[in-house]
């Protein structure tokens, strides 16, 4: 208890700007990694680090492709120098185990020993690797490995644990928080749905006064002064700060087939018969089926794949016989076309036609094994949650000169993964209501190591008069909030795509007003 109140306290310095112990200054980070530290670091990683080692506990909310690994080994490795731990625990997610192995191996003099937790321990390694989904059954046995010797933890991509103590992941994270000696978070969206996420985050930090002192900022909803108050108890660095060529963003919007409009209408319209709970779980059911409808109406009798990843698992709707949803769904063409995916191809054809690979997002498996066939010609690689060759489909996008096209989504391939020497083109067939998601997915094709002057251009698709609207409002809000908190204008320049002409659910509560609105019960 008594470092939780030295935490505090020294949280009460730092946002004083008054007292405590002496600052870190960036050029005497490297004199305090210790001898066996071999890799470079650039002017605002050692920025970073020494930010972080001021305050013990911290959180990095740095943009992708900045090398917050990087960063998070350099303070373990200060932090080892001076007695304060001698082993680490690092839970993320499982496509970002290959950077972990790559940095422990190639930051030291010699390889740190580095398990990945998958059935039994090693008691030997100084680096434990544990995915979020594994935490909860092993709780007991790394609460054990924490206590026994003088520990870090580190969080990567920490906003999967959002919820705090009400969701598994975050209940898990805060009781093995306090076992160790420094905790450190690492995410570039800490606050994709609002100010709840980041308090949860920040309680992790620093239990208590983190949440508190994120709470007191926020209530009076300036968020000039939430930001100017928070910034001592992270460090970021921006797009704008890693120097990369801009990113072209714009929305295409598409009109639905008469047919499709007229289904998608009688859905809205039986689903505001007051049938379904209007609760969390059941709006997020209702959107992710108003989202199939706004791609392609087929999606929804098609029903889900075994392979989809868990929040997206639907079972095909049920439409009564004898309704006008029923018999307009019986004229529907085995085939008809939906005009988003002729618009993706579109796009595929014409970069391809330039030498250029495009990356495909959509959100559904059953919508992204349908484009891969429509993009046959193009020897799409494909990855979802099912794919058995993950890392061989990833290689042939990369390295095979006939390999035009990838399509996968961001449930999947949005954390973790590097793209950007071969793709700079990216189309979204669709978008759900997470804003943090959307923003990881972005990322894999705009980061660190782009050449000068390359050119990146993102599409967004989007159905008029449907769901995809209601999308692109919560988001733009939801990044807007995201980028005042970080006082980061990059963020809140994405915000506001720009439209140009077609040429061929994640849901939060506060989405749910929205979604309601547009249903008509709002």
């Amino acid at each position: 208890m008594s470092g939780v109140v030295r935490d505090a306290r020294l949280v009460e310095d730092r946002l004083a700007g008054s007292g405590g112990p002496a600052e870190v200054a960036s050029d005497d980070v490297l004199t305090l990694l210790g001898d066996t530290w071999r890799a470079d670091l650039n002017t605002f990683q050692r920025r970073d680090i020494a930010k972080l080692l001021s305050l013990g506990h911290g959180a990095n909310f740095s943009v992708p492709g900045a090398g917050k690994t990087r960063v998070a080994l350099a303070v373990y490795a200060a932090q080892r120098a001076q007695g304060g731990a001698s082993r680490l625990l690092v839970v993320c997610p499982k496509s970002a185990y290959e950077s972990w192995r790559y940095e422990t191996a190639v930051c030291f003099g010699y390889p740190l020993r580095t398990h990945v937790l998958d059935g039994y321990l090693d008691q030997w390694a100084e680096v434990l690797i544990v995915n979020y989904e594994r935490l909860d059954r092993s709780l007991p046995l790394l609460a054990n490995w924490l206590k026994s010797a003088p520990s870090m933890i580190i969080l990567d991509e920490a906003h999967r644990m959002k919820l705090g103590a009400r969701g598994t992941y975050g209940a898990a994270c805060m009781a093995l928080g306090p076992l160790a000696e420094r905790r450190l978070i690492l995410t570039g969206t800490p606050a994709p749905n609002g100010s709840k996420d980041l308090e949860n985050l920040m309680g992790f930090v620093w239990p208590g006064h983190g949440q508190r002192t994120v709470t007191r900022a926020v209530a009076g909803g300036d968020l000039a002064y939430a930001s100017a108050v928070l910034r001592p108890l992270f460090t970021r660095t921006t797009k704008q700060e890693l120097g990369l060529p801009p990113m072209r963003l714009r929305t295409r919007y598409v009109d639905m087939p008469d047919l499709h409009a007229e289904i998608y209408s009688s859905l809205v319209g039986g689903m505001s018969s007051g049938a379904a709970r209007e609760d969390l779980s059941s709006l997020g059911k209702t959107a992710l089926r108003l989202l199939m409808a706004a791609t392609s109406p087929a999606l929804l009798v098609e029903g889900a794949s075994r392979y989809e990843p868990l929040v997206y698992q639907l079972p095909p709707l049920e439409i009564p016989e004898g309704t006008s949803l029923y018999s307009l769904m019986q004229k529907l063409p085995d085939h008809e076309m939906s005009p988003k995916y002729k618009e993706a191809a579109a796009i595929v054809a014409e970069n391809a036609e330039q030498g250029r690979k495009t990356l495909v997002w959509t959100t559904f498996v059953r919508s992204l094994t349908t484009v891969a066939q429509m993009l046959e010609k193009y020897s799409p690689a494909v990855v979802y949650g099912g794919t058995p060759d993950r890392d061989e489909q990833l290689r042939r996008f990369r390295d095979d000169p006939s390999c035009m096209v990838l399509v996968s989504n961001p449930a999947t391939l949005g954390e973790g993964i590097s793209l950007h020497h071969v793709c700079h083109d990216a189309v979204y067939v669709d978008r759900d209501f997470m804003a943090g998601r959307f923003l990881q997915s972005l990322d894999r094709i705009h980061r660190l190591g782009l050449a000068p002057g390359t050119d990146t251009r993102v599409t967004v698709l989007a159905a008029r008069n449907t769901i995809d609207e209601v999308v692109e409002v919560r988001l733009d809000q939801k990044l807007e909030f995201m980028g005042r908190i970080l006082d980061d204008p990059t963020v809140q320049q994405l915000a506001d795509l720009e439209e140009e002409p077609s040429v061929a659910a994640g849901l939060a509560p506060s989405d749910m007003e929205a979604l309601l609105r547009h249903m008509g019960r709002g």
